[in-house]
Parts: C-alpha cells; structure tokens; sequence
C-alpha cells in the first residue's frame, strides 16, 4: 500500500513538473528579453535573399566611407556583404546569441572581420549614432517603434532602408519593387534624414 502511494504521489509530480515546464516556457516567450530569446513583436527570424540584399545597399548607394547599422542582423549576410563588395563598415546588431556568432562565423569566412562587428543587443535600445546607413527586415509596428530612435540618434543624411514594411506616417523618399530570383515580389523603402524628416 505504501509503495502504491509513493507511486500515485510520483506520477502526480511529474504531471504538476510537466505542466509547469509548459506554462515556464510560455512565460519566457511573452517576458522581456533573456539571453537566447527573441522579442516576438520585433520581428521572427527571416533571412534575406542575397539579390534581395544587394538591391538594399545599392539603393543607399553604400561605399567604402560608410558604416552600415543592420538591425535585426540574423546571419549577418547584410553587414557582410557591405564589407565584402563595397568596403564599407557594418555592425550587425541581434538579440540572439545564436545568430550573432553565426554572423561572425560569416565575416571570418568571407575575410572581412576588419570590417565588421556584431553585438548581442535589443534593437530598440542600440547605440545607431555612428551609422551613416541603416538597414531593417523588420514589422512595421517595430519600424515605428524605433523610429525616434533612428531620428534623435542619426545625423543628416543618414539613410534608412527597409526591406517590406514601412514607416508609419513617415513618407519615403522612394520606393522600389521588383520580383527576386525566387520569383518572390519585393518591396523597398528608403528615407534620408534631414530637415524634412518627422521629429523624434
């Protein structure tokens, strides 16, 4: 009777450790950023194509005397490339540790590790004042949220280019669509900071 009560008392353990392993799980995921975690409302993780990131720093005609800031690095194949093909400065800025050694496995690999830096750092609170380019593959909600950010923090002439989604009220100063080489449309929008931009 014993032995069945410690059994009973076990099999109620490892329900009640199972069903909070699940809810723990689920608190992680709504909870501020942890080492590791993603904050949902940025973006999810989507690569993007390579054509599709040749098309961004040729449309803020990036050269070797600019430092491009790419929010959101994942694999850090943006800031590498600007390294790579036009010599430029980059900074790749995730919070996932993962892909931030992923993107300096990148820059070793294509030699460009003099050029190229990666931070483990949330978006929404990184340093962007040293950019003379910045690039997002983020969700237009989290376009806007950093938008004051963007605009206290970069100087005139800075520009902003985002893969997909918007800014907001903020016009851009152009748009470019164009079919990918999966046959995929894609849209791009550039601003320039000046003047004329919003206030932060």
């Amino acid at each position: 009777m014993q032995s069945a009560q410690w059994r009973v008392l076990g099999a109620v353990l490892v329900a009640m450790v199972m069903i909070g392993g699940g809810a723990w799980g689920t608190g992680l995921l709504n909870a501020a950023p942890m080492a590791g975690t993603q904050r949902p409302h940025l973006a999810p993780y989507v690569p993007t194509p390579q054509d599709v990131v040749e098309r961004m720093l040729a449309m803020a005609k990036v050269g070797k005397n600019d430092v491009v800031v790419d929010l959101g690095s994942g694999d850090g194949r943006l800031v590498v490339t600007a390294a790579k093909q036009f010599g430029a400065r980059g900074i790749g800025i995730d919070i996932d540790p993962a892909r931030i050694a992923e993107g300096r496995a990148n820059a070793k690999q294509a030699g460009v590790e003099s050029l190229v830096e990666f931070r483990q750092e949330d978006a929404l609170e990184a340093d962007v004042s040293t950019a003379t380019v910045v690039t997002l593959y983020l969700l237009s909600s989290s376009n806007v949220k950093l938008r004051p950010r963007l605009l206290s923090q970069l100087k005139p002439g800075a520009r902003i280019v985002s893969h997909q989604f918007g800014m907001g009220d903020w016009a851009p100063d152009a748009v470019e669509t164009f079919t990918d080489a999966n046959g995929t449309s894609r849209t791009l929008y550039i601003w320039t900071v000046g003047a004329n931009s919003p206030k932060p």
